[in-house]
C-alpha cells in the first residue's frame, strides 16, 4: 500500500508518545508511523499493543544518538514529519546523571536534525516537543513566547540548549521547524517517576504521598488527550519557525494534589488526610511554579477539553484497572523488555 505522508516519532513507546503514535495509527490509516524508541525503564512495549499489529505501524529499537541507524532511517524511509519526543525528563536524576541529559536530549537531537537535513527526501515538518520549564520559575509573571529561558536545571538546560540546535537548522537551512513548551501533561499509563502516578501508586501500596520540601509549589497540569490534539493542531496549522505554549491554566498546588488523591484513593475524611503525606528532602534546586501564556496556540483554534477533575478520576481508574502494567520500583526495571530487534527486520 502506498502511503500519502510517513512520520517518525522518536520515543513513541513513552508516554506521551505511545498516546500519540495510538492516535496517528488509529486516525490516519493512510499513513506510515514509524515508532523509534531505546524502550528504557520509563517505557513499556505494553503502551501500544493495540496498535502493533496494524499494517501502517512499525517499530523500531534504537537510540536516537546512533548516527548509523538514525541516517539509515531517512535514506530509505522517506520520512515526511518527525515528532521528536524521545528525552530524558526526570528533574531528580538530570542532578545525578547530567550527562546522560546531555547525550540524549542535546546530541540525540542533533543527530536527529543532522540525519534529516542530510535525508534525499525533503522533509515537511520537523516538531521539537520541549517544555514549559526552559522558562525557568515563574512567581508573579507569566511566560510567552518571546520570554527568554532561564532554565534552573540539567533537564531544562538540555532541552533548551536542544531548542537552540532545532532554531539554528530552521535559520541555517530554512528547516521547517516548530517548538512546542507544554505544561506538566498528564494521564493513563504515565510512569511512575512523575508526581501524579507516584502519589497513586504510593497509595496503591499503603504508602504516604511524599512530598519534596515545604515550600509552597504548584504545577500546571494538561490531559494527555488535550496535548494530542495540540500537537496534530500545530502539525497541520502551526507556521514554520514559530513557538507554541500548551496550557491548560489549570494550576493545581502540590499539597492539593496529594490531598485529593487520598480522598480518591483511600476515602478518609479531611482529618485524617495528612496521615497520609510524608515530607522528604527536596530536589537541589525548586523551581515553584511554571505559568506560560498560550494565546498563540488559542488563535489555532485549540482549547483545552478535560477539566481536571475528570482527567484526574479518568487516570486513577487507569490505574486502579492496571495495578501490574508498571513494575514495583524494588524490580529490575529492564527484566520484562523485549530482546532488541534487528533493524531489518522491524522495517
Amino acid at each position: 500500500m502506498g502511503y500519502k505522508r510517513t512520520v517518525l516519532v522518536t520515543g513513541g513507546s513513552g508516554f506521551i508518545g505511545s498516546h500519540l503514535v495510538t492516535h496517528l495509527v488509529n486516525r490516519h490509516p493512510d499513513w506510515r508511523i514509524i515508532n523509534l524508541d531505546i524502550l528504557d525503564s520509563c517505557c513499556s512495549p505494553r503502551s501500544l499493543e493495540n496498535v502493533e499489529d496494524r499494517p501502517n505501524y512499525s517499530f523500531i529499537q534504537g537510540d536516537v544518538c546512533s548516527f548509523r541507524l538514525v541516517h539509515h532511517i531517512f535514506n530509505t524511509q522517506n520520512i515526511d514529519v518527525i515528532f521528536h519526543l524521545a528525552a530524558k525528563t526526570h528533574v531528580e536524576s538530570s542532578f545525578k546523571c547530567p550527562s546522560d541529559f546531555q547525550r540524549v536530549n542535546v546530541e540525540g537531537t542533533r543527530v536527529l536534525l543532522r540525519a534529516a537535513q542530510q535525508a534525499p527526501h525533503k522533509l515537511q515538518r520537523f516538531i521539537y516537543v520541549s517544555t514549559d520549564e526552559v522558562y525557568g520559575p515563574g512567581i508573579d509573571q507569566e511566560f510567552d513566547e518571546l520570554s527568554p529561558m532561564r532554565p534552573s536545571n540539567p533537564y531544562s538546560a538540555t532541552k533548551a540548549a536542544a531548542e537552540i540546535l532545532v532554531q539554528s537548522y530552521g535559520e541555517k537551512y530554512e528547516f521547517p521547524v516548530i517548538i512546542t513548551r507544554s505544561n506538566n501533561i498528564y494521564g493513563p499509563r504515565q510512569y511512575t517517576e512523575k508526581v501524579i502516578p507516584r502519589f497513586i501508586s504510593l497509595l496503591h501500596r499503603n504508602q504516604k504521598c511524599t512530598i519534596q520540601g515545604t515550600l509552597p509549589k504548584s504545577r500546571h497540569f494538561l490531559f494527555v488527550d488535550d496535548a494530542i490534539s495540540a500537537f496534530l493542531l500545530v502539525l497541520e496549522k502551526g507556521i514554520v519557525g514559530e513557538i507554541y505554549n500548551m496550557g491548560s491554566g489549570c494550576e493545581v498546588p502540590i499539597m492539593h494534589l496529594a490531598t485529593e488523591l487520598i480522598q480518591m484513593i483511600k476515602k478518609v475524611p479531611d482529618s485524617a488526610v495528612s496521615d497520609w503525606m510524608e515530607f522528604v528532602p527536596d530536589r537541589p534546586q525548586v523551581d515553584l511554579r511554571y505559568p506560560i501564556h498560550c494565546e498563540k496556540l488559542r488563535r489555532l483554534g485549540w482549547r483545552a477539553q478535560v477539566d481536571w477533575t475528570h482527567g484526574l478520576r479518568q487516570t486513577v481508574k487507569w490505574y486502579e484497572e492496571n495495578p501490574n502494567f508498571w513494575p514495583d520500583p524494588s524490580d529490575d526495571p529492564k527484566q520484562n523488555l523485549p530482546k532488541p530487534e534487528e533493524f531489518r527486520a522491524a522495517l
